[in-house]
């Protein structure tokens, strides 16, 4: 992939079609590519258009003073993709449900595709319901579909309650609101920030795999484990002719050295930038998924967005519900964000990619 960045152009307007038989015909990567400066069609929305936008990624109304990292548009090196277009989603989602599951930064790109949705129709037609951070919908009435979101960081059963205070991950049981999954059209999971937490961000004390409870396993052999058990369970579950199924890549951080998101305003123009996350852990998604029988596309959103250390909300965030303070912000290492992304901004590409990949799946007809 190439992170050569050009100067705003003019977005061609191109006809649906055409752009679709421009990806089909070239066998086109689109997750290949750069990142464009455009400040004539992008943010696809204002962060005002979305009044359910969550403190904690609502960069600019949390003060933060720079605007460019919503201008940034991603171009496919051997295409062009369509521009995302609010209504023409929403009517391939008449009667449907989307659900996306999975970690906090799936919860991001909820956001991020409930705000692409809302702002295309007026607000009275729309219905957004918030159960903290764990349960969400954005509902459009005319088009009766909806986008929910379920908070399960590792798809499979995190159980906190369980005799004497001991939190057990269930590696062969699927997360409880997996019963809620069932029946949605599109599905969207992601996993993996989670299962590599160590220290006092682990949320685990014990695994249990057919009834044995363990303290000591390779988080690797743990996590190919519960992705085989979250693929059983779309295999058994699923109905490929009527449920289209996404599996989106790790999101990178950016964390540590040289590559600290505090304070950045420019992309990463290093193109020998290695993302530090556990390989392993990505090649164990891509092995599962390769070897399901359910057809699962793979929204790999890792390297395109590992440019991206302009976008995350640095100190223009909450922790624990609240707005960080004067103080706070003056300890950027302590309570920066550099894990989840600032909206408008690129979760949106992210959906503008999942739009794509929507529209190549059936182009004439609704989903």
């Amino acid at each position: 992939m190439s992170s050569m960045v050009e100067s705003s152009r003019q977005f061609d307007g191109f006809e649906e079609d055409e752009s679709l038989m421009n990806v089909t015909q070239r066998k086109c990567d689109i997750f290949n590519g750069k990142w464009v400066y455009d400040s004539n069609t992008y943010p696809l929305y204002k962060a005002t258009q979305c009044p359910f936008l969550s403190d904690q990624v609502s960069c600019r109304r949390n003060g933060r003073p720079d605007f460019d990292y919503e201008k940034w548009r991603w171009e496919p090196q051997d295409c062009e993709i369509p521009r995302f277009n609010g209504i023409e989603m929403l009517e391939r989602l008449r009667g449907k449900r989307v659900i996306i599951a999975g970690d906090s930064i799936n919860r991001n790109q909820w956001e991020s595709l409930s705000c692409l949705l809302y702002s295309a129709i007026p607000p009275s037609d729309a219905e957004v319901k918030v159960r903290s951070g764990v349960y969400k919908v954005f509902r459009a009435k005319e088009y009766n579909c909806s986008i929910e979101f379920y908070w399960s960081p590792f798809l499979v059963q995190l159980d906190e309650t369980s005799e004497k205070g001991r939190r057990v991950l269930k590696l062969d049981t699927m997360a409880s609101s997996a019963r809620q999954w069932k029946g949605a059209d599109i599905m969207v999971f992601n996993t993996g920030h989670w299962w590599v937490h160590h220290g006092k961000l682990q949320m685990w004390d014990f695994l249990k795999f057919k009834g044995k409870l363990m303290k000591d396993l390779e988080v690797e052999k743990a996590f190919e484990i519960g992705m085989k058990t979250w693929a059983h369970w779309i295999d058994r579950n699923v109905d490929s002719t009527k449920t289209t199924v996404f599996f989106r890549s790790i999101s990178p951080e950016h964390k540590l050295g040289k590559q600290w998101c505090h304070n950045q305003t420019q992309l990463i123009m290093d193109e020998s930038y290695i993302e530090s996350f556990p390989r392993p852990i990505i090649g164990i998604v891509e092995k599962t998924i390769q070897e399901m029988r359910t057809p699962v596309k793979y929204l790999n959103i890792t390297r395109l967005s590992q440019y991206r250390k302009d976008a995350h909300p640095m100190v223009y965030t909450s922790k624990q519900g609240k707005l960080l303070t004067e103080k706070q912000r003056k300890q950027p290492q302590v309570y920066g964000d550099c894990s989840h992304w600032c909206l408008p901004g690129l979760p949106d590409t992210w959906n503008v990619l999942l739009y794509t990949l929507t529209l190549l799946e059936n182009p004439r007809e609704t989903l």
